[in-house]
């Protein structure tokens, strides 16, 4: 079952595209992409294997372009932030096979997880293993404040895996609780990407601040788009299957929504498949019509919408160019996907 919400934003400006940043990044990232193979390989037969599973599956590196798309902005010359953004887009990699064996996953990118091609074990020790890649390449760098970004915000996303594991099947979990989960788990990757940028350019702190308060805001929007999209989008948008998060007992913002705004009945419902674990066929369907009904998917991308808002403001200082455009149509690309 689908759910259509209606962007304003679409009617007065063409269809929202990730293509002007790629386009603008190209050469940069053909040499991240090299890297990437290269420091993804080892004499460990299966360490390439299940980190090139995921790696060439797919994904468009969006975190690892605004890393290179930053440092361009601000006129950095060197192959510093092409070593960032590959290590970004490894600690990336290694959240995502620990992510699935955490959340018990089936499916990642449209293809098997690597969990159920090589075990839970070889999962979680080949992410360790490019996390490891990631940390190495960034002394390599030689700029200890983006090592220091970097590292924090790997401590961050741990906490944040945490903080959601605590939270998950508890149906008491507020918004403001949600949101700390996701700030952690997923916008501070986009931050600290964000932020090397300027950093490895030697731009200054004023620099820095915007993009990592844009980062930060456009891995809001992120997180609460895909949290919309699992109950309303198609598996190719979100590269896992629709309704994952149902099943596997999340408390995302929209159930918190629709909990908080339904009846004693509703609640039961999301208590019994949701916090006891006992969905049945059907309950899916059910669970989107509570959740249309109580407007917690149009909410959900409204407070998307209002932090993609906060993301483009804080570029604003900057002047007017091919990259800010770039960054700013980011934005609208990430929301624009739940229509």
């Amino acid at each position: 079952m689908g759910v259509v919400v209606s962007l304003e934003d679409n009617k007065k400006r063409p269809e929202a595209s990730v293509e002007p940043l790629v386009a603008l990044v190209a050469a940069d990232m053909d040499r991240v992409n090299a890297l990437i193979l290269s420091k993804a390989g080892s004499d460990v037969t299966m360490i390439p294997e299940v980190a090139n599973h995921l790696i060439s599956s797919g994904g468009k590196r969006l975190r690892p372009m605004l890393t290179l798309a930053a440092a361009q902005m601000c006129g950095y010359q060197g192959d510093g932030h092409v070593k960032l953004a590959m290590a970004v887009e490894f600690m990336h990699t290694a959240t995502l096979l620990h992510d699935d064996v955490v959340d018990e996953s089936d499916m990642r990118r449209g293809k098997l997880a690597a969990r159920k091609l090589w075990g839970n074990q070889a999962s979680v020790l080949v992410g360790d293993y490019l996390l490891g890649q990631a940390f190495r390449v960034m002394v390599e760098v030689g700029s200890m404040q983006a090592l220091g970004i970097l590292s924090d915000a790997a401590s961050i996303i741990a906490e944040g895996e945490v903080m959601q594991l605590a939270a998950a099947k508890n149906m008491a979990t507020t918004e403001d609780e949600y949101l700390a989960v996701i700030r952690a788990k997923t916008a501070a990757l986009f931050s600290a990407a964000a932020e090397v940028g300027p950093v490895v350019a030697g731009s200054g702190r004023d620099a820095e601040a915007a993009f990592r308060s844009y980062g930060t805001n456009l891995g809001l929007a992120f997180q609460l788009v895909d949290d919309a999209l699992d109950y309303g989008g198609s598996s190719a948008q979100l590269g896992k299957n629709v309704g994952d998060d149902f099943r596997e007992g999340k408390i995302t913002l929209p159930v918190v929504l629709a909990y908080r705004r339904g009846s004693d009945e509703d609640r039961a419902f999301w208590k019994r498949c949701l916090q006891d674990g006992g969905a049945v066929d059907g309950d899916l369907a059910t669970a989107t019509e509570l959740l249309k009904k109580h407007d917690a998917i149009a909410t959900t991308v409204e407070r998307a919408r209002h932090y993609g808002a906060m993301a483009k403001d804080a570029l604003a200082p900057f002047k007017d160019g091919p990259h800010k455009r770039a960054l700013v149509e980011v934005v609208d690309f990430c929301i624009s996907r739940v229509h």
